[in-house]
């Protein structure tokens, strides 16, 4: 496995996403995006105010630091706007594997067909030049907009993963956790994201 490459800076780019480094200045676009309350719902936390938005980022970025996650921003294409972010999370090298997630996206880029584009490159990324043998995904028991987004990836439903984080009213929540590993990335490729290839 490349461990290594998560060390230096990483942009990915398809037909439809561009997914540049999150300590890239244009961080500051996401302030146009990133108070709308629904975005926050099954996160864990909330980002309301601007100490809130400031806090975000320097935990993001600090998180990276550690070695928690390589965190990107989420550029549209068609619009050059910066539409959200998402993550590598989880790293776990000495068993090669991640989790996709903390994706979050402003509201007009809700579904338009650019979260697929994002993790078609995050996936890609991820098995073919990392060398990760399992990828996973979480998403909150009641959210099923996200279930059914990680569905259409090709993901396996694995379980339900109980209190499994407190959310920002500091209540217990259970997660689904679905997963894609290095064996069916071929096929799954071919099947759900050809229009990206």
């Amino acid at each position: 496995m490349n461990a290594h490459l998560f060390q230096s800076p990483i942009a990915l780019v398809n037909k439809r996403a561009l997914l540049v480094p999150f300590a890239d200045p244009r961080n500051e676009e996401l302030r146009s995006i990133i108070y709308e309350a629904d975005i926050w719902q099954y996160m864990g936390m909330s980002v309301a105010t601007e100490a809130d938005f400031e806090a975000y980022r320097a935990q993001t970025l600090e998180d990276q630091r550690q070695g928690h996650c390589y965190p990107f921003l989420v550029i549209d294409k068609r619009s050059n706007a910066v539409a959200g972010s998402t993550r590598y999370g989880y790293l776990n090298t000495a068993s090669e594997k991640c989790e996709i997630g903390w994706t979050w996206y402003g509201k007009a880029f809700q579904g338009t067909g650019l979260n697929k584009a994002c993790k078609y490159a995050l996936l890609s990324y991820g098995f073919e030049t990392v060398g990760f043998r399992r990828i996973q995904f979480s998403a909150d028991e009641e959210n099923l907009r996200s279930q059914r987004a990680i569905e259409k990836l090709g993901a396996q439903r694995e379980g339900l993963f109980r209190n499994n984080y407190i959310d920002a009213q500091g209540r217990s929540r259970n997660d689904v956790y679905f997963s894609i590993v290095r064996e069916e990335w071929p096929t799954l490729k071919q099947t759900y994201f050809q229009e990206y290839m």
